[in-house]
């Protein structure tokens, strides 16, 4: 049986000039502020914070909102990070993935809630589902029985 393992990465570029009050990591990067609409932008994203799970093919996705900045992670597949806030009324998520997969560049988030959110991506992932999940724990319910086999 295998343990699925999540670290985001940074790229050490961190400038710390910000002054960006509202994010809960030390630094801001640049990729985060450069999309950020507006400075209330986390204050109505609060619900997109966390770690979200799906699958997706077989393959396990964890899209990880913290503050404005957002990774995702898919086991033997893309790596992904970006920002996460509020865009013109809209809750949107836009990732740069490693070895150029645009699977998952623009998400439209269509619903969320303390359990589940629904994004819609612009690539050909569509329409994906994710249940959060709570304490480092996957959430019950995914077929992981497949998975790293």
């Amino acid at each position: 049986m295998g343990a699925l393992a999540l670290a985001a990465c940074s790229s050490g570029g961190d400038s710390g000039g910000s002054g960006d009050s509202s994010a809960t990591s030390s630094g801001t990067s640049a990729a985060a502020t450069a999309t950020s609409g507006s400075d209330g932008a986390t204050a109505s994203s609060d619900a997109l914070q966390g770690s979200w799970i799906t699958t997706s093919g077989g393959k396990i996705v964890a899209l990880v909102i913290t503050g404005k900045q957002a990774g995702l992670f898919e086991t033997g597949g893309s790596v992904c990070s970006g920002t996460a806030g509020e865009e013109a009324g809209m809750r949107m998520i836009h990732l740069t993935c490693t070895g150029g997969s645009k699977d998952r560049v623009t998400g439209m988030v269509d619903s969320v809630s303390k359990s589940g959110m629904k994004v819609t991506w612009s690539g050909k992932s569509g329409e994906e589902t994710y249940t959060k999940a709570e304490g480092g724990k996957l959430p019950s319910g995914l077929p992981t029985a497949s998975l790293g086999q």
